[in-house]
């Protein structure tokens, strides 16, 4: 018996093709805004160098942005008793970190020169200045209220400045927990002014021993592990910016008059979270 051959047309097995015709931008441009974003670039010297080192700082720009909305959503996660949740987001946190630490990678290798050849066109310029990283700063607990007076010119970003100087720190969060889990925090140190700087406290470090001594599986010892890969990271972000400034320009004075390596590596010595590291030798 013969069979009949089943043929398909052939245009079955092609994949329909993507729709191309829009009437204004495309959706993805709507979303991404992807020309605004490649076209803030505006180079000021002829050095080919200094589009790398300015799309360089744009992208850490950017990922400052995600993780100070990552703290942030962990912090208030924490203010409201959800550790999962706020462990989740210092999880991915971690992973954006990495992506910004590599940032470093295309700056690395500046020899001096290199970085003569444009340094003139930073003028003042220097990352300290930079608002959204000082928003970083203050959610880990590194407040300064002096470190607003760059920005009084900018009134938005001043008073989102003023707004995170005032309000608690994401470790402040983070002790305000474990006091309400039971843990012997001192009122003095939940009191405390939440624009200053926080001081590493014995209880809090006794606090945290208690934690991992106690139940491995436990939501504050999942935390505390979180908090200590975000310590880490940013303890390696600021000794690779002392490292790739060392390499470029040697102990010269910073580009916004700041002393250069020898302030970065004051920077790089104080440590995030303290009291999780000290904790750690009385388990």
């Amino acid at each position: 018996m013969s069979h009949q051959a089943q043929t398909t047309p052939p245009e079955a097995h092609e994949p329909e093709a993507p729709h191309l015709d829009f009437a204004g931008t495309t959706p993805y441009e709507d979303y991404v805004k992807a020309d605004v974003l490649t076209h803030l670039q505006h180079t000021l010297s002829d050095d080919p160098g200094e589009m790398v080192f300015l799309v360089t700082t744009q992208v850490m720009e950017l990922w400052f942005t995600v993780i100070v909305h990552e703290w942030e959503t962990a912090a208030r996660a924490l203010r409201e008793d959800r550790v999962p949740p706020a462990v989740d987001a210092l999880r991915r946190s971690v992973r954006e970190l990495e992506a910004l630490n590599a940032s470093w990678k295309p700056l690395g290798q500046l020899t001096p020169a290199q970085f003569n050849a444009y340094r003139g066109a930073l003028g003042d310029g220097s990352g300290f200045q930079s608002a959204m990283y000082r928003r970083m700063e203050f959610l880990l607990g590194d407040k300064s209220a002096s470190m607003l007076v760059p920005h009084r010119g900018a009134p938005r970003v001043h008073a989102e400045l003023e707004k995170a100087l005032h309000e608690p720190s994401l470790y402040d969060e983070v002790i305000r927990l474990l006091a309400r889990r039971g843990h012997e925090v001192p009122q003095a140190v939940l009191d405390q002014d939440t624009s200053r700087r926080h001081e590493p406290s014995p209880q809090v470090e006794a606090a945290w021993a208690a934690v991992y001594a106690g139940d491995q599986d436990s939501e504050e010892v999942r935390l505390g592990e979180a908090l200590t890969d975000v310590a880490e990271l940013v303890w390696r972000w600021r000794n690779d910016h002392l490292v790739a400034t060392r390499r470029a320009m040697g102990a010269k004075t910073g580009t916004g008059g700041s002393a250069g390596v020898a302030w970065l590596e004051k920077r790089a010595r104080n440590q995030v979270f303290p009291e999780l590291w000290t904790a750690r030798s009385h388990v």
